[in-house]
């Protein structure tokens, strides 16, 4: 009793101290809350306050004033500007995806009731783990419009979200956070463990969403007569950009994390695939327009993340990291992870699921949610999220309480904490270091003054 009693006599002073940058973020969350008809508006507002207020008051971690904001940048840009690439590349890839006439087969491959949903939240699941937490996403929720006949529940499409999401964190290639701690030199083997937590979170949410979605609209049980044929160019198109991008990144992660912040290699590699496919079967570049407005929404939101001023976490225990990942439904967890990883001590499989699973709590917590709400945009509210996506939570705690209670708590190194001498990444062969040496060389040559002046 005199705890709490204590509690409430020091939050005045705790408010107080707590800095003007968190309350600026907090009101940003707020007004996406209340207008989502208006998220890239409010995003934004909340982008250039947090700026001016650094700008002339409290300065920025990399130094004050215009200096210190341009340091920042040059510290952040080559993850925003990856964040931007990937949404705008995936909306090019649904497009293609769905021109493929694939969706319009998959009813021959779901079962007909509730278990055709639950399939297909599988299939999101596991492309997650081998892809990447947005592709999946923008292919499942494809999918998912033209075997509900485009009447898709929201708690439906927040289980979309969250089987990529809980499918991403026991993978280093399915997840921004999981490929941020493979930069840094955790072991792929270090993450896997995630899984335990994720397929116990999925038992909760994959069920609970499938019945709800039956009820809400009935899956499509055989491909309609007039479905038009599946258009094997196209489907060629979509296996090699889904293919570039796990090259890409498996590569740069493996044989090059150094030279992770250099350029948005993952980003720029889509592309690349994305405007050479082109050649053979043009998109439906016009979708892009819509897809910059979530793009752009989300980038404002992680930027403006990146300039609280968080210089350091709790204690790393599991409790930390059952907060963290509360956290990540409604404060982005690249921050949150790289500070993680600049702290060490850390289960990473715990806070891999914690922080790529948390963020399926809420439609902007996670990229892939962002991603999916370019698709569908009734998805942008946070009360209807809440209320029909209610269970994603319960699904959090259960996953994180069995997760704990099978595998316990064990930190391993980073990079940066491993012992002298060890090997800190795999070496590339000859032909891929040649290319990607050149490319690096080139992009440095181009658009690095230093490098360019030698």
């Amino acid at each position: 009793m005199n705890s709490l009693v204590e509690g409430i006599v020091a939050l005045p002073s705790m408010l107080a101290n707590t800095p003007v940058e968190f309350y600026i973020f907090g009101v940003t969350l707020l007004g996406v809350a209340l207008f989502h008809n208006r998220t890239l508006t409010v995003a934004v507002t909340g982008l250039l306050a947090t700026i001016t207020y650094k700008l002339f008051v409290s300065g920025f971690a990399q130094g004050t004033g215009l200096a210190g904001l341009l340091a920042h940048g040059q510290h952040e840009w080559v993850i925003l500007s990856n964040l931007l690439l990937l949404l705008l590349g995936f909306a090019i890839l649904a497009n293609q995806f769905e021109r493929s006439n694939i969706p319009e087969a998959m009813p021959a491959v779901l079962p007909d009731d509730w278990k055709g949903g639950l399939v297909l939240l599988v299939l999101i699941f596991v492309m997650s783990a081998f892809l990447d937490n947005i592709a999946a996403t923008i292919i499942g929720g494809v999918v998912a419009r033209h075997v509900y006949h485009n009447k898709v529940s929201i708690g439906f499409l927040a289980s979309i979200v969250a089987a990529a999401n809980a499918g991403g964190a026991g993978s280093v290639i399915g997840d921004t956070t999981t490929t941020m701690m493979w930069i840094s030199g955790v072991s792929p083997l270090a993450v896997l463990h995630a899984f335990i937590a994720a397929i116990v979170a999925f038992a909760v949410f994959g069920i609970l969403g499938a019945r709800q979605q039956q009820r809400y609209a009935p899956i499509q049980a055989h491909i309609a007569a007039d479905a038009p044929p599946i258009k094997p160019s196209r489907a060629i198109i979509v296996g090699i950009i889904l293919a570039t991008l796990l090259a890409v990144n498996f590569a740069g992660n493996a044989w090059y994390p150094e030279q992770q912040e250099v350029a948005p290699w993952l980003g720029l590699g889509l592309w690349l695939a994305i405007l050479l496919t082109a050649l053979i079967r043009a998109p439906q570049w016009n979708v892009l327009p819509g897809a910059a407005r979530g793009a752009l929404f989300l980038v404002c939101l992680v930027a403006t993340a990146s300039m609280m001023p968080v210089d350091h976490l709790p204690d790393a225990s599991w409790q930390t990291a059952f907060g963290l990942g509360a956290l990540s439904a409604v404060f982005d967890n690249i921050p949150l992870t790289a500070l993680a990883l600049k702290q060490g001590g850390y289960d990473w499989g715990v806070l891999a699921f914690a922080v790529g699973f948390g963020g399926s709590m809420m439609w902007f917590g996670s990229s892939a949610g962002v991603a999916l709400s370019n698709l569908y945009p009734q998805m942008r509210s946070v009360r209807a999220w809440l209320v029909h996506g209610w269970y994603l939570p319960i699904a959090y705690v259960a996953g994180f309480a069995a997760l704990v209670s099978l595998w316990g708590w064990f930190p391993t190194h980073t990079r940066a904490t491993a012992p002298a001498g060890s090997q800190s990444h795999a070496e590339a062969p000859a032909p891929v270091a040649a290319v990607v040496d050149g490319s690096v060389h080139l992009w440095r040559l181009v658009f690095d003054r230093d490098a360019a002046g030698t």
